[in-house]
């Protein structure tokens, strides 16, 4: 009788399994193509199953975008040592096939370390429970970037037909915190990038919300990236264009431009960061362009712009 082979999988989860020879067992009537479940034709929801990794597909609510992949390797090597000690959750969709639920870390680590068989609790869930189970695991992990939250909320906001309210009781969150996550998506693609990546943090991008203009935000943004500014510095910053709007707006009302020229002071404005002005100061279009800088410094990054 051939002797049996262990299984890696770390004291915590042999304890939930009660009995490792048993769990390696499984394991090996799963590499013989034989029945992981004991001869069951279908695992029974709630329990632990060794599957084949080749018969997991990923979650397609998974809410998480990107994966370090230092870490990962990372976690290949422990796997590798110590076994796994935390089985990742599936759904079982037809026989012999699977979709995760949560754990495509633990998935992606255990395919990268070679081994065949994963232990995973197999549930029953549709589709709404999959993405709620997916975004709330990775939120309590604290693993998704604040934009990753943000699109989460939005597309169980969607896809649930839930409420603001009805989702902060789901995820565990007061209806404020999901309202300033959803806050982020209306700021522009360069500053949701600069969040997702991590060059900004929440604090600043929550300043960059109270600023209508675009190009003001984008202006601030390169600030802090340059200069590194704090949370505090940005408010401070904000309040300041904000105070020099109301000035202004009493002093003068702008005249309102034609479609064509508001696109030109846009693109304008993108391209210098900074508030472009176009005065139109005749019936015959005569006018001038006014790009307003705040320091010597500012003014210099605006001449480089301009190839002066």
């Amino acid at each position: 009788m051939a002797q049996k082979r262990k299984i890696g999988l770390g004291k915590g989860l042999s304890a939930l399994l009660k009995e490792e020879d048993n769990a390696s067992a499984q394991s090996q009537d799963t590499e013989k193509g034989t029945d992981p479940t004991g001869g069951r034709k279908t695992p029974i929801a709630g329990s632990i199953n060794f599957i084949d990794v080749e018969a997991i597909s990923v979650n397609p609510f998974q809410p998480r975008t990107e994966f370090d992949e230092e870490a990962l390797q990372e976690l290949s090597e422990s796997i590798k040592l110590q076994g796994l000690i935390q089985p990742i959750t599936v759904r079982q969709v037809s026989r012999g096939e699977y979709q995760l639920i949560s754990g495509e870390r633990r998935l992606k680590a255990t395919k990268l370390a070679g081994i065949r068989n994963i232990p995973a609790y197999v549930r029953t869930a549709n589709d709404q429970q999959m993405l709620e189970m997916a975004l709330i695991e990775n939120i309590q992990r604290e693993n998704l970037n604040a934009i990753e939250v943000a699109l989460s909320f939005q597309r169980m906001i969607d896809e649930c037909n839930l409420k603001q309210e009805e989702l902060g009781k789901r995820v565990s969150k007061n209806r404020s915190t999901v309202t300033n996550y959803l806050r982020l998506l209306k700021l522009p693609p360069d500053i949701q990038v600069a969040i997702r990546d991590g060059k900004i943090s929440m604090g600043h991008a929550r300043a960059l919300i109270n600023v209508a203009e675009i190009d003001k935000q984008l202006y601030l943004l390169d600030n802090i990236l340059k200069k590194g500014w704090s949370v505090r510095k940005t408010e401070e910053m904000v309040r300041e264009l904000q105070q020099g709007e109301k000035t202004q707006k009493t002093k003068r009302e702008k005249p309102g431009l034609s479609f064509q020229l508001q696109k030109v002071e846009d693109d304008l404005a993108s391209k210098f960061s900074s508030r472009v002005r176009v005065n139109v100061k005749s019936e015959k279009g005569k006018g001038a362009i006014e790009i307003p800088f705040n320091s010597e410094e500012d003014l210099n990054r605006i001449l480089e712009l301009l190839d002066w």
